[in-house]
């Protein structure tokens, strides 16, 4: 049974679910963050994943960057799975704006954290549900 690692859990905001992969939005309002998670047990390589898996992964990373890159009119899409603190496979996708906190560094632990407002979240759900209309399942939480 899929279970969330604990401290993705902690730092995110459930969105939902594509056919493959949760969905969560990092709760720092310094960068739209969203965070791909494999609905698998037990998988923190990407190369764990079957072939079917991998290319789904892929195909909704991709199509995530995608969306989010025009919705958030981004300069540039940061794509990265690291995993060295969180061991649970999951596909970082940054918005990145050249005015944003951390420009044009990365943004890991270049700034605290800043948790968004109930309300930026509501506007953020919004946004996204008016492009996310395939294969995809919001979820409250």
């Amino acid at each position: 049974m899929f279970a969330l690692d604990s401290r993705l859990q902690q730092d995110t905001l459930t969105i939902g679910d594509f056919p493959l992969c949760r969905l969560l939005l990092s709760n720092d309002a310094n960068y739209p963050w969203f965070i791909l998670v494999p609905r698998r047990d037990d998988i923190s390589e990407l190369f764990q994943l079957d072939v079917a898996d991998q290319q789904q992964f892929w195909q909704e990373t991709t199509a995530l960057a995608e969306l989010l890159k025009d919705l958030f009119d981004a300069d540039k899409m940061n794509v990265a799975t690291l995993g060295n603190v969180v061991s649970q496979m999951h596909m970082h996708v940054i918005v990145r704006k050249r005015d944003d906190a951390a420009w044009p560094a990365p943004v890991w632990g270049k700034h605290p954290a800043k948790p968004y407002s109930t309300e930026q979240v509501a506007t953020i759900r919004e946004r996204l549900r008016l492009v996310l209309t395939e294969h995809f399942t919001f979820l409250e939480g």
